[in-house]
């Protein structure tokens, strides 16, 4: 049986090779990358392919056909019914049928392929007035082909209806083969336009005879998405193919090509933000707003929202969009909205006009399904209820019967979503890795099934069926309507080879779920992983595929730093996602067999650039950069590791061998020995090696002190005491990079805290300890000391057991130092990053480690917090440049921006990652997608600079790749200020 298995597997692969032009993959990899979508369900396709075209579409059915395997259509993946996952060939449309064939502003409609993002769709018809009026959260990575499939919505979909509301005509393949052109109308016969003779027969046989039941069998509400359509098929509704077939879930055809309707967009937009006591009281108020034609009406609870800025105070709030030909008009709109509101409930409301407040708001709203999966106790939340939708003036009741339904089954969700619609989102605490678990998950679907059809709801009202509700349809239809889905169904596809056990004959809503195959156990891992109670199978839980990471272009005023190396490549296994879904499955074993020796898991976190950006960016909080230094510890424990893992993985200990011979080395790095010396390092060719600096920054400091010793002025190098001025003493971090590379940022930093009232002193490279625990005052440290390091490059590397040592070693040395509340001042973000994230991870067993994270401050929160009253030297200039990667994901840049602000440095730093990353794009093969993310933000910011423009960028790397790269190189900040003290003759 195994070699007839083997056998038939091999035969596929070759047909298919040989039929399709497109990729054609039954690797592990790409099968892995494919096992689940944003639900709660997991299938192992066979193989995957990227047709080029309709006509590789139809070449990959014909041998699925004759091979007797199922065909499942996808694009982002962002499905969370399971309508994306399937046990046979999955065609990817994301990689080549992503073209906008034409556009025609004149007749307000677009020809698209299946692949095209929503985004990409709605960028090409702005400068026309147009969009395309469907816009869910995940709009800037799902597709046409994804939408029509699931007959989605968002936020607009008071104003513009769902994505059937918008469908003009579909191209489709049955999964026989047959070509089917789906519109609106019908031919000489009464049958639908379009269909071939077989279907054509039988689709008005099928509608002919069961008239009655079309007309009565449906729930008259806006959000009605589950199930066949087939009322659309219905004579006073002009018997619309198209609209029929929006929404089967890829069960019924394979769409190749849409002709869609685009809308016109208002002038000026404005956001009123209306405060209620309670999601009750707003759900209550959200339909009788609806006469005031609002262009949205979302909901929102304070148990979602946490502490976001700029909402008026309350427990609940409805995002209300009004749309004017001016701003003026627009903004006259909201106004009357808000006073019709604030007299039918609404406690406080603000109207928000600037376009960059309003996407901060919305950016709450767009998150929601990841942020969502998280409680505020921290504990994992799942879909499943996702979008169920009542009749608006129902959802108040509804709410609170689905409130009362959560509390009888222990249960616990965060409703928010479209409420002028009735449609509400809620990821549940469902517990689905237990038996007693999913039981009462099972116990609680069929109660709520059941809630929603009291209340003339729809099961879904967004994402379709698939799996996770189409148990239920009769239910919501009763028999006799789902035996004519079933029917349907049969004509359309009597060999059932289109993305079976979908909406008709469906797998049970409690089978196939993801979390299955993971270890029942937490297996062994190094760090701490404190969000996820030291489970690693739990941390890559997290990633529940909303894909954010997927997102190929950065939207306007974004400061999003993930992900980087999918947008240089473009490979689902680029993105964060992809990497989370093949550590999933290196745990599962089933497709990835070779656990932490897996090469397709290594493979795909090599052009991680362990930016850390999805900490911060991924609505889930996944750390990739942490499962990347992981799995690389397990991967070469006791194997010989990359050249690059000992050249830059332990640059702190050869950079410190080398000082002394930094004037001979530079000379040398500028000969032909550092082609080889570079081959040897793994280091890729084209990169300069930066020059040593031959007088390190901690040498610069002990000279300096040792000078104003001998002239005669006090010098307490390491007790912490108060400074003459009153100013706080402050420990100063000489790290890596600036003590051996650039001096001149940490020589900058002292005279700026120096000048702010602040007294920096540089802690010494041993324990200095003296009877009674106080600290001596030794007149210099021994500088042949290795010095201290946060274990940046050990971490990035994955030498976690070296990590771990010098990090004992930096905690062991500045506990005493620290114990007094002193600051910690870091002036290199990564290395700041490293000690308020990894360090504490790392050693979770060490209290002194949270205590030494917790005094980690940036170079402007320090000044910000011991020097509030120091006003900064004007420099009135504008800035142009990048926020470091690490700031962004762990400590943020309030502070750096508030000081810009006072110094008069004006404008905006750019997102995204250099693209150097530490490590990462020196080390060989990485330099082309190093290059090509300096290129997505960076360098051309620095580019559209103009002369006068101060380019900054605190942290080395980007620094370097600016030297390497741009035309205008970059100062850290510390480097700005001191330079304009001197101008002032400070």
């Amino acid at each position: 049986m195994a070699d007839r298995t083997e056998t038939e597997k091999r035969d596929l692969a070759e047909e298919l090779a040989a039929a399709v032009r497109g990729e054609v993959s039954f690797a592990a990899a790409d099968r892995a990358l494919m096992t689940m979508d944003a639900s709660n369900y997991r299938r192992v396709p066979r193989a995957v392919v990227a047709p080029l075209d309709a006509e590789d579409v139809a070449a990959a059915l014909r041998v699925c056909r004759e091979h007797g395997v199922p065909v499942v259509p996808r694009g982002g993946g962002t499905s969370i019914a399971g309508q994306a996952t399937g046990v046979g060939v999955v065609l990817d449309f994301t990689r080549h049928m992503r073209r906008i064939v034409s556009l025609d502003p004149a007749t307000r409609t677009a020809v698209v392929q299946p692949g095209v993002v929503l985004d990409d769709l709605r960028a090409a018809a702005a400068p026309h007035g147009l969009t395309f009026g469907p816009d869910p959260s995940t709009h800037s990575r799902c597709t046409l082909g994804g939408m029509i499939g699931n007959n989605s919505c968002g936020s607009h979909s008071v104003a513009w209806g769902t994505t059937a509301d918008s469908v003009r005509e579909l191209e489709l393949l049955t999964y026989g083969g047959e070509r089917v052109r789906a519109g609106r109308g019908t031919d000489r016969t009464g049958a639908p336009t379009g269909l071939p003779p077989r279907l054509r027969d039988g689709v008005k046989g099928l509608v002919d005879g069961e008239l009655a039941l079309l007309r009565t069998g449906y729930p008259d509400l806006p959000r009605r998405i589950s199930g066949y359509a087939l009322d659309a098929l219905l004579p006073e509704q002009g018997t619309d193919l198209a609209r029929a077939l929006t929404g089967s879930e890829g069960t019924l055809g394979v769409l190749t090509e849409a002709t869609v309707r685009l809308v016109e967009t208002p002038a000026a937009r404005v956001l009123a933000v209306l405060a209620y006591p309670d999601e009750s009281a707003a759900a209550e108020a959200a339909h009788t707003l609806l006469p005031h034609r609002p262009m949205t009406v979302e909901g929102m609870a304070a148990d979602l929202v946490g502490d976001a800025a700029g909402l008026p105070k309350g427990g609940a709030w409805l995002f209300v969009e009004m749309g004017g030909a001016s701003p003026g008009e627009a903004a006259a709109r909201a106004e009357a909205l808000c006073r019709a509101a604030a007299a039918d409930g609404s406690t406080d409301h603000t109207v928000v006009t600037d376009p960059a407040g309003q996407r901060a708001l919305w950016r709450i709203r767009e998150d929601a399904s990841g942020t969502a999966t998280r409680l505020s106790d921290g504990s994992e939340a799942w879909p499943g209820w996702e979008d169920c939708a009542v009749p608006p003036e129902r959802l108040g009741p509804y709410l609170r019967d689905f409130r009362a339904l959560l509390t009888q089954h222990g249960l616990r969700g965060t409703p928010y979503g479209h409420f002028g619609d009735g449609c509400i989102h809620i990821r549940v605490d469902f517990d689905l890795l237990t038996p007693p678990g999913i039981r009462r998950f099972r116990e609680f679907s069929y109660d709520l099934g059941e809630l929603v059809v009291a209340h003339g709801g729809s099961l879904s009202g967004e994402h379709g069926d698939g799996q996770a509700r189409a148990e239920l349809l009769p239910k919501m239809y009763g028999p006799e309507l789902v035996r004519v889905f079933e029917q349907f169904k049969s004509l359309w596809d009597p060999s059932a080879g289109l993305n079976p056990g979908m909406l008709v004959r469906p797998a049970r809503l409690d089978e196939n779920l993801r979390f299955d195959v993971l270890p029942k156990r937490p297996v062994p891992v190094e760090f701490g992983y404190p969000h996820d109670n030291g489970d690693f199978s739990a941390a890559v839980r997290r990633c529940v595929g909303v894909a954010k990471c997927r997102n190929a272009t950065t939207a306007p005023g974004s400061t999003d730093v993930m992900c980087p190396s999918f947008r240089a490549t473009g490979e689902e296994q680029h993105s964060t996602r992809g990497r989370a879904r093949l550590l999933h499955e290196m745990l599962a074993g089933e497709v990835i067999t070779d656990g932490w020796q897996s090469p397709e898991v290594r493979d795909a976190l090599d052009l991680c650039l362990s930016c850390k950006g999805c900490r911060s960016d991924c609505p889930v909080g996944v750390d990739m950069a942490t499962y990347k230094a992981e799995f690389l510890h397990h991967h070469y424990e006791g194997r010989v590791r990359p050249a690059a893992h000992y050249s830059m993985g332990r640059l702190p200990q050869w950079l410190h061998t080398a000082a002394p011979l930094a004037p001979a080395l530079n000379a040398l790095a500028r000969t032909p020995l550092a082609t080889v010396a570079k081959r040897l390092g793994g280091i890729a060719p084209e990169r300069p090696i930066p020059p040593l600096a031959t007088e390190t920054f901690t040498r610069w400091w002990w000279r300096r002190r040792k000078t104003a010793a001998r002239a005669g002025r006090r010098t307490e190098d390491h007790r912490p005491a108060p400074s003459p001025s009153g100013g706080r003493t402050v420990i100063l971090w000489a790290d890596t990079f600036t003590n051996h590379l650039s001096p001149e940022v940490g020589r900058a930093a002292v005279r700026v805290l120096e000048a702010a009232g602040l007294r920096p002193l540089l802690p010494p490279t041993a324990p200095l300890r003296q009877p009674g625990g106080a600290l001596p005052q030794p007149s210099l440290p021994r500088l042949h000391r290795p010095p201290l390091c946060c274990g940046l490059t050990y971490v990035s590397t994955g030498q976690l057991d070296r990590a771990r040592t010098v990090m004992r070693r930096t905690v062991e040395v500045l506990a005493p130092l620290l114990q007094d509340g002193h600051p910690l001042v870091v002036l290199e973000p990564s290395c700041a990053a490293a000690l308020r994230t990894d360090l504490p991870e790392l050693l979770a067993d060490d209290p002194r480690a949270a205590r030494l994270a917790q005094s980690v401050r940036t170079f402007a929160q320090a000044l910000e917090e011991l020097a509030p009253d120091w006003q900064p030297p004007r420099i009135d200039r504008p800035v142009a440049g990048q926020t470091h990667c690490h700031q962004h994901a762990v400590l943020g840049d309030a502070a750096e921006r508030r000081l810009r602000e006072r110094a008069g440095l004006t404008g905006r730093l750019s997102g995204g990652c250099c693209g150097l990353a530490g490590n990462f794009g020196f080390e060989r093969g990485h330099y082309d997608v190093s290059v090509a993310c300096a290129e997505d933000q960076l360098l051309p910011a620095v580019r559209e600079s103009t002369e006068e423009t101060e380019i900054l960028a605190d942290g080395f790397s980007c620094r370097t790749q600016l030297d390497q790269l741009g035309d205008r190189p970059g100062r850290h900040l510390a480097e700005v200020l001191a330079e304009a003290l001197g101008e002032a003759g400070e």
